[in-house]
């Protein structure tokens, strides 16, 4: 396209379209060849000057559902992670089965004793001898940014607990690090302190080539909200049973029966599911 098309993002900047990020989300996504060349056609027939994110957003998925259901799955992965609301605790173990995924032992809502309070802590993560304390920042709306405050605020609690880990002789050779686990992202500043001060910073897309998009595909672990096969309300239900991934849904195909999904349903979830569980 020769004419600069200015589209407005969720947080209300303005900013020239940009064809090539709508192409790698879209192979991201595993959508074929073919199946990419016609959305963007269609996305850019339909472009004008203030034309929102969220509505490219729609397009492209409606157009993706019709095609391949897993593929737009993939596709709204940062949607399916808003989704794990309202709690924010679906996120917490979340995080903790990507990291069990990577080869940490971790434990999920823990209560640790810091040298001046105790502290509840949402992941601890043990490798080796790296042992890490992980705050998990969820947040339902993709304006909210982690701005500074977060990490100076989890900083301060990691080296309250990290005082008093020291203390305790199975912990003498170990490399204690905190750190910040979101699914927006975070600020200038919080990125700059974070890394300052040592703190693991992991966003949507932070580090480059590392964040939780990444890591998601990479491992398989995608949301069970990330499945087009079920209605939010069926989700929700999953959620409160304790379930999280389309992977332990696939491994436990009960559950739908348990919530009083039709059978008939069953095989579309269950094969999205199996599916999404594949990694890239």
């Amino acid at each position: 396209m020769n004419n600069i098309i200015n589209i407005v993002k969720h947080s209300g900047d303005s900013v020239p379209f940009d064809v090539d990020k709508l192409i790698n989300s879209l192979r991201r996504a595993k959508a074929s060849g073919e199946l990419i060349q016609q959305i963007v056609e269609r996305v850019e027939s339909q472009l004008y000057d203030g034309i929102t994110t969220k509505q490219i957003y729609k397009m492209a998925f409606k157009m993706l559902k019709n095609a391949s259901r897993v593929s737009a799955s993939k596709y709204k992965l940062k949607k399916a992670l808003m989704e794990l609301g309202p709690s924010g605790f679906p996120f917490e173990k979340l995080i903790g089965k990507i990291l069990d995924q990577e080869g940490f032992q971790t434990k999920v809502n823990v209560i640790a004793q810091g040298n001046c309070v105790q502290h509840e802590i949402d992941v601890i993560a043990q490798k080796d001898n790296n042992h890490y304390m992980i705050e998990c920042k969820y947040h339902s709306d993709q304006k909210r940014f982690c701005n500074v405050k977060v990490p100076l605020y989890i900083h301060s609690r990691f080296l309250d607990v990290e005082k008093q880990w020291k203390l305790l002789k199975e912990h003498e050779t170990k490399l204690h690090k905190g750190g910040v686990y979101t699914n927006t992202r975070f600020t200038t500043d919080a990125i700059q302190y974070g890394n300052c001060v040592g703190l693991l910073l992991t966003s949507w897309d932070y580090p480059i080539g590392n964040g939780l998009k990444d890591r998601i595909d990479k491992s398989g672990l995608h949301p069970l909200t990330a499945l087009t096969t079920l209605t939010k309300a069926e989700k929700t239900k999953l959620l409160d049973t304790g379930i999280v991934l389309c992977k332990e849904l696939h491994e436990n195909p009960y559950l739908l029966e348990q919530i009083e999904i039709p059978t008939s349903r069953h095989k579309n979830i269950i094969e999205d599911s199996q599916e999404l569980c594949r990694k890239s």
